[in-house]
């Protein structure tokens, strides 16, 4: 399993969630992508895409004030 890493800060929504798509597309089954957001939609948005396309979230925190990260497993 590889750990790859996508910083999304100031990027307004969704594109936050089309990278998060677009790189996890790219990787292997097994394969995390951590994704460090501030777009106060992608908190709903891309736990429920990561769900629904079948993903693990294996962590999710919030960092700072306004900004989170969440760890995606590919399945």
């Amino acid at each position: 399993m590889a750990l790859y890493e996508l910083k999304s800060l100031g990027l307004v929504c969704p594109f936050p969630l089309l990278e998060a798509k677009e790189k996890m597309e790219q990787l292997e089954k097994g394969d995390a992508l951590k994704i460090e957001f501030d777009c106060t939609q992608g908190t709903e948005a891309i736990p429920r895409w990561a769900a629904e396309a079948g993903h693990e979230v294996t962590d999710y925190e919030q960092i700072g004030d306004a900004a989170w990260s969440i760890t995606i497993v590919k399945r």
